[in-house]
């Protein structure tokens, strides 16, 4: 047996023991010295750690001078997310594209403009010759993440200018990945169906007059159909997901590597093993496998006094995974509601209509009304829990027929937007030196604080 596949020893064991030992930082100290432990303070507020105009989240007000919470608002760009998405729902047309355009360049592009970056998008939905075969297919994992992250390093050996980071050529990757992420994604998982379950190989190619979401379903699905609904609540997914403020995990960790002046790749796969961790990309499998062992437990679906007592249990620690935790309710900022699951739930209906799992939904509609009282009552605080937006999204995944080990990867192909402009952002912000030219213009932005997002 090769020492890389070395099983864990004894002796490895006692090193562990060891290393432990002398490891343990006293937790007192972090309060005696004021130091911040992650994105977070010890009372669990968000620590400001830089700024940012990509976005900005509104969860609280001041009234009085006083600060309550209030409905959590969510902005691309200075536009609320809620007139975002109205304005191509309304329309019954695609918003990923137009989203993207938004958060990389700072406003919504016109019909000339939305059409050509469109175009740039859909011409570079291209791997490099024999890709797929070389690095995709070669040693197929059983994790989508890492076979994700391996793929985007693998990307800057056919780079021809990988290392320059000029403002152009560095828009010019992020454009190329945020082309290409559905397909490494999918393509990834078709290579794991087969060569690790012995299931069948698809590779479909994506066609450059469908949408983001559209070629995700193509190249998924052996038959290559969907419906207009199915394409849409992606889509929608898709925007909902795509930005979430400077401070969350995966992003600030793309401002933090940006900063060191690395490649673009270096950067994207950094930002993708952070989001990788199940406290930030993996939150709606959980949702997803909660539900499924509620349900074997549950003998009638509508009985909620039977699903109240399941929950309790739950806070408990007495079921499910035994944490204490119900997935998919509160939010580390968002109080009183997030935005992106109130537009959400307005289509998740629709969708298990179409599907034949309204029961399913019911059960979700239930779930979300009884836990706050609940968590209320046990908990015997209440500062305001509300689904988030993971409550839905795994739910809505599955009855698209996606496998649950690309649900991380969709948060992914969304939040490569999002990384993409923080990354441009922080390049363009390293000289510190503001040009007298841009001084007005930059002091009337409003910004936002890079506080911790999820």
């Amino acid at each position: 047996m090769s020492g890389f596949n070395m099983k864990v020893t004894p002796e490895i064991e006692q090193l562990t023991k060891l290393c432990k030992e002398n490891s343990i930082i006293d937790t007192d100290l972090y309060q005696k010295y004021d130091v911040k432990r992650g994105l977070r303070d010890l009372n669990g507020r968000g620590v400001l750690a830089g700024l940012t105009q990509i976005s900005n989240i509104v969860q609280k007000k001041i009234v009085d001078g006083k600060e309550i919470p209030c409905d959590g608002e969510l902005y691309y760009r200075g536009i609320n997310i809620v007139d975002l998405t109205d304005g191509f729902l309304k329309e019954q047309r695609f918003g990923f594209e137009e989203a993207a355009y938004l958060l990389l360049f700072g406003k919504l592009p016109n019909k000339e403009q939305w059409k050509e970056f469109s175009e740039i998008l859909a011409n570079q939905r291209e791997l490099p010759t024999n890709f797929v075969r070389d690095v995709i297919m070669k040693a197929p994992s059983q994790d989508m993440m890492n076979t994700l992250s391996r793929s985007v390093l693998t990307l800057y050996s056919y780079d021809e200018n990988p290392e320059d980071i000029s403002l152009p050529n560095v828009l010019r990757q992020c454009i190329n990945l945020i082309s290409v992420f559905p397909m490494l994604s999918v393509y990834g998982y078709q290579a794991h169906e087969h060569y690790n379950r012995d299931g069948s190989l698809y590779i479909h190619n994506p066609r450059k007059d469908l949408s983001t979401a559209e070629n995700i379903l193509l190249m998924l699905r052996a038959d290559k159909q969907y419906t207009p609904l199915e394409a849409q609540i992606l889509d929608l997914a898709l925007v909902l997901h795509m930005e979430h403020g400077g401070g969350n995990n995966s992003t600030f960790t793309t401002h933090v590597v940006s900063s060191s002046g690395t490649d673009t790749y270096s950067t994207i796969a950094a930002a993708l093993g952070s989001l990788k961790g199940p406290k930030h990309g993996g939150a709606n499998i959980k949702v997803v496998s909660m539900f499924q062992d509620m349900k074997e437990n549950l003998k009638d679906w509508t009985d909620e006094e039977e699903i109240e007592n399941y929950l309790t249990k739950l806070l408990h620690k007495e079921a499910f995974d035994k944490r204490g935790l119900i997935y998919g309710m509160g939010h580390a900022v968002y109080t009183i509601s997030d935005p992106r699951a109130q537009i959400f739930k307005r289509f998740v209906e629709k969708l298990a209509k179409e599907k034949g799992r309204s029961a399913d939904y019911d059960l979700y509609a239930r779930v979300e009304r009884l836990a706050p009282q609940v968590i209320a009552r046990e908990r015997r605080i209440y500062k305001g829990v509300s689904a988030n937006v993971d409550f839905y999204s795994g739910f809505v995944y599955s009855m698209l027929g996606l496998p649950i080990e690309l649900y991380t990867p969709m948060f992914a192909i969304a939040r490569i937007v999002g990384w993409s402009a923080h990354r441009m952002e922080e390049l363009i912000n390293t000289d510190k030196i503001i040009r007298p030219a841009y001084k007005n213009i930059l002091e009337t932005q409003k910004y936002s604080p890079l506080q911790d997002r999820i």
